[in-house]
């Protein structure tokens, strides 16, 4: 007899035996189906076979045999499969080398017009067009009754398969696994495997820039990478899994897609167990009558009192766990899943109820390596790893999807992405005009949204960039309200770029940026003196919604010639050896490395200027850089402080990055940079602190530093509590100038906490004279008396105003201040055409003009009123005292500051205006005051010898 307590006990155990084995079953499944000996892994060997005029499935070839071999997962390209490339290929069309620069072509590029030089990394081989991939495979007798699906987790692009003679369908997702269904009742025993990857562009038309295509970035590659695996399940399983969390209710609503596949209408019984880092939470089970096919089955799930949610800060990560179990079968599915709302409160986006802001970067599929994404979550744990210590919370995947491992990453890390449908319909296609890419779209978001949407790091998204097309708006509409209604787990915005904004959740510009396309030298960092009290309310005032400014940035840097030995894949630096090439034919090999150095230093002064533009703008939802590290396609933009591998290039660090770009920054409004000992340093200290919670009792601390790291002035500003937001005032600093009595570059530093941010001003003397007898002559052009001057000895300073050279001399260089924006050959020769200054800080001409190597903001004054002269115009391998750098398309030689003999004198040319409104121009002033000084001393002693006529050549 079984008493009531053996019962009990005997009840107990069989609970813990069932609890422990559903807990094994679980552990050993991924988001799809749970037993691990039911998938057949396909990677390794594959047969192979190209079909460059599409000829085999009308041949049949899924009956042939071949003989070629891949393996997979893997491109044709990584392989060693494809064309030869030469200088002339489809790829690129012709592939310029570096003869293009000789004049007088230089000229011609530097005119730009449509010119579009197609720089970018080059394969060893390239192939456009079908292959064929084929292998064996063996069905288990024990998987006789089950359902048999083929998985490609990343095909590019449009897959056609075959087993045997039958055909299973076609697919053509660009961010989603392809998935075959097997025939049904399929015996047991050997079967061949035929796979045709087709990567042209035809009737869909994503755009042939889009990253998820292009050649420009990941390379338009053919093969299949990622998971390739035949998965048995039961004909009864969990076809979908969608999770949806609500914090307010605390609990998420499961909803389930189980397709039946037996002979008819059944009940069965549903486990739901949700694990987490805290204390396992109570299994709940249902009962779900099913009928033939497909079924739809919601339960809310009670996540208990204090459920812990998932942000950036606190990534806690919650584990769904769904067993199915019939008369005969069993079936198991599990999906990670965050509890989070991702929201907006009027212009501002929201995170669980708490204001956030978005510091972000964009990912155009850049991987040298491969040519193709990664699918292994810990190469994306480094990429996001090195994205949170520059500072950033999230990444825009720009017209693309990444692989599910890239979620996974981010889910784990805290980090919030924004995913685009895989196009980018603007310079070869459109949207919105009955096309077949308006049903692909909405069709690859489905597909999107079913496969990574219960990922918590995936919290918006678009159609994909800058849309075209007559009738785009109107699509675009439709497609927002469409999923702001089906799927509220994320934001949405019709595009990236220039959107249309009355049905977004937010909205994404181009508008606020220090400069734009088709701004040049009239952007507010070229055109407006050195500031920091501007920001973007204008713009955004325009608009209801959160706005993220769109690709901001493109700041530019000269190429790091070292980091070509990285490229130990299938992409090459081609277009490097162009670059490397030129330099060198212009004399300047062994300048490279301080360019690079100088030309850095200036990129990181703009992005840091950018950023903390956005960071000043009350009610501002965000930005995404073009780019944390350099994009190398479209003529090669080389806007990354980092290389296309996300590693460093030895000018700024992640620590000094997130000194200004973080979840809580410091800020200062400064109405000019530069100062004289007669007035007084005034700033407003402000912050933007979007951090986990209110800082609670803060005493803000400032310093003006010398530039040897002594204390010249310090303060504290009254004790506060700061709250969530950005635009929080935390009082003034003013202090008088009159202690400093030599020129000087001081250092303005705020800190907040553990949170520091620091500017430098600079400061001169309101008088200065020049002791002694000046014996320079001043000379804003050449004539006969200062020829006679020059060669009887005398000692000349020609000071050139902007425009007086001639083009082929350096006239028709368009100088200014900022870096080059993304590069001079794909904006049509936007100016700038420099990338900064470079000089010897301990030269004596600078040593009343306090100067690092590189271009820092006391040197905008001369930058807007200079010319670059070529110094091969003067004299072969004159060396400047002033060097600009210049665009590395043609690295010619060019100089602002170059000094000669001229018969028994000595000249210093000046290409800097150091005269014109000069009671304005502080800097011009004190710089024109230290090469005086250096002119009347002993150290001015030029050595190389020009003649008077050859100087008078480069002049208008």
């Amino acid at each position: 007899m079984i008493t009531p307590d053996r019962q009990k006990k005997t009840n107990d155990i069989r609970n813990l035996l069932l609890i422990w084995c559903f807990s094994v079953l679980f552990s050993s499944c991924n988001t799809g189906h749970s037993d691990a000996s039911s998938a057949l892994d396909l990677s390794g060997k594959w047969t192979f076979r190209i079909d460059s005029t599409d000829v085999g499935t009308g041949q049949q070839w899924f009956k042939q045999e071949f003989e070629d071999i891949v393996t997979l997962p893997g491109s044709m390209t990584t392989n060693g499969k494809g064309n030869d490339i030469g200088l002339s290929t489809p790829w690129t069309g012709s592939f310029l080398d570096s003869s293009y620069f000789k004049a007088p072509s230089y000229k011609k590029y530097r005119q730009a017009g449509n010119i579009k030089v197609p720089f970018w990394l080059q394969p060893e081989k390239y192939y456009k067009g079908v292959a064929w991939y084929q292998k064996q495979i063996e069905i288990p007798s024990d998987w006789k009754g089950k359902s048999l699906e083929f998985k490609i987790e990343r095909g590019h692009w449009e897959t056609t398969v075959w087993l045997d003679d039958q055909l299973l369908g076609t697919e053509n997702s660009l961010g989603t696994p392809q998935v075959f269904e097997l025939p049904e009742n399929l015996a047991p025993g050997t079967y061949t495997l035929s796979v045709k990857v087709d990567n042209r562009v035809k009737d869909i038309d994503v755009g042939i820039n889009s990253h998820s295509i292009s050649d420009h970035t990941q390379s338009n590659w053919n093969g299949m990478v990622g998971e390739l695996s035949i998965t048995a399940k039961p004909l009864v399983h969990i076809e979908k899994m969608a999770l949806y969390p609500d914090i307010e209710k605390k609990e998420v609503n499961v909803k389930l897609v189980i397709a039946n596949g037996s002979g008819g209408a059944q009940t069965v019984k549903a486990l739901f167990k949700v694990t987490g880092e805290e204390e396992n939470l109570p299994e709940k089970e249902a009962e779900i009558k099913l009928e033939k096919g497909e079924n739809s089955f919601d339960l809310n799930y009670d996540m208990g009192d204090s459920p812990v949610l998932w942000d950036e800060f606190t990534p806690n990560l919650y584990e769904m766990s769904v067993q199915l179990q019939g008369t005969d079968f069993e079936d198991a599915r599990k999906a990670q899943f965050g509890m989070r709302k991702f929201a907006t409160n009027g212009s501002q986006l929201t995170i669980n109820n708490r204001l956030t802001f978005m510091r972000g970067t964009l990912e155009c599929a850049i991987f040298p390596k491969t040519g193709y994404p990664p699918t292994d979550k810990e190469e994306w744990k480094r990429i996001i790893n090195v994205c949170k210590s520059f500072g950033l919370n999230h990444m825009r995947f720009h017209s693309w999807c990444p692989p599910e491992a890239a979620f996974d990453a981010a889910d784990e890390l805290g980090f919030y992405f924004q995913v685009e449908c895989s196009s980018w319909a603007n310079f070869s296609t459109a949207i919105g005009d009955g096309s077949p890419l308006d049903t692909y779209i909405m069709e690859e978001s489905e597909r999107i949204i079913e496969a990574y949407g219960n990922h918590p790091s995936f919290c918006f998204m678009a159609y994909g960039n800058e849309p075209g097309g007559e009738h785009h708006k109107e699509y675009l509409r439709n497609f927002v309200e469409y999923w702001k209604t089906k799927d509220p787990r994320r934001l949405y915005t019709t595009a990236a770029g220039w959107p249309v904004i009355d049905q977004n959740d937010f909205n994404s510009t181009s508008d606020p940026r220090i400069q734009g396309w088709g701004q040049g030298l009239n952007s507010i960092i070229n055109k407006e003196a050195p500031s920091t009290d501007y920001d973007w309310s204008a713009i955004t005032s325009q608009w209801e919604q959160p706005t993220i400014s769109h690709e901001i940035g493109q700041w530019c840097v000269y190429p790091n010639f070292e980091e070509m030995s990285k490229y130990t894949g299938v992409l090459k630096p081609k277009n490097f050896e162009i670059f490397k090439d030129r330099l060198y034919e212009n004399g300047l090999d062994g300048m490279e490395k301080d360019f690079l150095m100088a030309s850095g230093k200036l990129q990181a002064l703009c992005y840091k200027a950018d950023i903390e533009a956005a960071l000043r703008t009350p009610g501002f939802g965000g930005f995404q850089l073009l780019d944390l590290h350099d994009f190398p396609g479209q003529g090669t933009a080389l806007v990354g402080v980092l290389d296309p591998f996300w590693e460093e290039k030895g000018y700024i660090t992640a620590e000094e990055y997130s000194r200004f770009c973080n979840a809580t920054v410091p800020l200062v409004r400064l109405s000019r940079r530069v100062f004289v000992n007669n007035e007084s340093f005034d700033a407003e200290v402000e912050i933007a602190h979007f951090g986990e919670e209110t800082l609670k009792a803060v005493v803000p601390e400032w310093k003006i530093k010398h530039s040897n790291g002594e204390t010249f002035a310090r303060g504290n500003l009254p004790e506060t509590d700061i709250p969530l937001g950005n635009g929080i005032s935390l009082g003034e600093i003013h202090h008088s100038l009159s202690g400093i009595q030599e020129p000087e570059m001081l250092t303005l530093e705020v800190s907040v906490n553990d949170f520091v941010n620091s500017w430098p001003v600079w400061v001169y003397p309101e008088k200065q004279d020049i002791p002694g007898e000046n014996k320079v002559r001043i000379a804003r052009q050449l004539g006969a008396k200062e020829k006679k001057y020059l060669e009887g000895g005398g000692t000349l300073l020609l000071s050139l105003p902007k425009g007086s050279l001639k083009d082929e001399a350096g006239g028709d260089i368009a100088i200014g201040f900022s870096s080059i924006f993304w590069n001079t050959a794909w904006t049509n020769g936007q100016a700038p055409h420099t990338l900064g200054i470079l000089c010897d800080p301990e030269h004596p001409a600078f040593a009343y003009f306090p100067t690092q190597n590189h271009s820092n903001w006391q040197w905008w004054d001369a930058m807007s009123h200079s010319n670059a002269i070529r110094l091969d115009h003067l004299s072969d391998g004159i060396k400047p005292v002033l060097r600009v750098i210049d665009d590395w398309f043609t690295s010619e030689s060019l100089g602002l500051l170059v000094e000669g003999k001229v018969g028994k004198g000595k000249l210093l040319i000046s290409g800097i205006d150091l005269l014109k409104d000069q009671q304005h121009r502080p800097e011009a002033r004190q710089l024109l005051y230290s090469l005086e000084r250096y002119m009347n001393s002993n150290a001015f002693n030029p050595e190389t010898q020009l003649t008077f006529d050859k100087v008078k050549s480069i002049l208008k």
